[in-house]
């Protein structure tokens, strides 16, 4: 029997000891586990980036007051006055209506009724009250026409906010106008009601919703009004003068056009 030689022995071993390294290379995998976890979390990472677009959150709609067209009725005006949220009425308030005689106990009976249902619908399809169909009439079409003009706002706001490059900074919107009525103040002659229009803490429109009229009221109105409506805006507060010959009318206006500016918080 032949005897193995000790080099040949080593040659062997060697050749086997290389195989198996080779063996256990070949059946390493291809890429580091560690890497491939991290990369796996980067992945993760930019997929859930790109799901959520900037600003992914909706704007929820501020709240604004909308005032409705005057409505002509056979025993006075009507015009109703919105306060909206999210699109939806959260107040109504008739900062018109028919006043004097009967009129005022109808008046004072059905407009908080109409109020009330123009929250509880949501929409002018409301009921007429019993007795005072004429200004629940003129309710609805007032409250018809406000909800047209913030719809047609809303719109115009969605379209100006889907605009623009993305990703390009946005502009600081402008400030937005707000219109605000204030509480009627009664005269010797008739109540007086002062709407006023702000930019800001800025009046930029003044007008009288309410005044005295008949007989010789209707002149000192037509005389007074303007002047008081254009000494508001140029002195942006309720100090200001009144008007000779019409003094009460003068007094209401200012009353009015203070409780008005007091809920604007100007």
């Amino acid at each position: 029997m032949k005897t193995n030689h000790p080099i040949r022995r080593f040659v062997l071993a060697s050749a086997a000891t290389v195989s198996g390294i080779v063996l256990l290379l070949a059946l390493k995998p291809a890429t580091d586990p560690a890497a491939a976890s991290a990369q796996a979390g980067a992945a993760s990472q930019q997929s859930a980036g790109q799901g959520s677009p900037q600003g992914g959150t909706a704007q929820q709609s501020a709240a604004g007051t909308v005032l409705g067209d005057v409505v002509r009725t056979e025993y006075g005006p009507v015009q109703v006055q919105l306060t909206m949220s999210g699109g939806r009425i959260t107040k109504a308030d008739a900062v018109q209506a028919p006043a004097g005689g009967t009129s005022d106990q109808k008046t004072e009976l059905a407009v908080p009724k109409l109020n009330q249902e123009a929250v509880a619908a949501g929409s002018a399809d409301i009921d007429s009250v019993s007795g005072a169909t004429y200004t629940s009439e003129g309710y609805k079409k007032s409250l018809q026409s406000a909800l047209d003009k913030a719809k047609a706002a809303g719109g115009a706001a969605g379209s100006a906010g889907s605009s623009g490059s993305s990703g390009a900074a946005s502009t600081a919107p402008a400030a937005q106008a707000r219109v605000v009525t204030g509480t009627v103040s009664d005269t010797q002659y008739g109540p007086v009601q002062v709407r006023v229009t702000l930019s800001g803490k800025k009046i930029t429109k003044a007008e009288a919703v309410q005044a005295p009229k008949g007989g010789t009221s209707d002149q000192k109105t037509a005389l007074a009004v303007p002047k008081l409506n254009q000494q508001a805006v140029a002195a942006g507060s309720a100090d200001i003068d009144s008007v000779s010959g019409a003094t009460y009318t003068s007094e209401g206006y200012k009353k009015s056009l203070q409780s008005a500016l007091d809920k604007a918080g100007v």
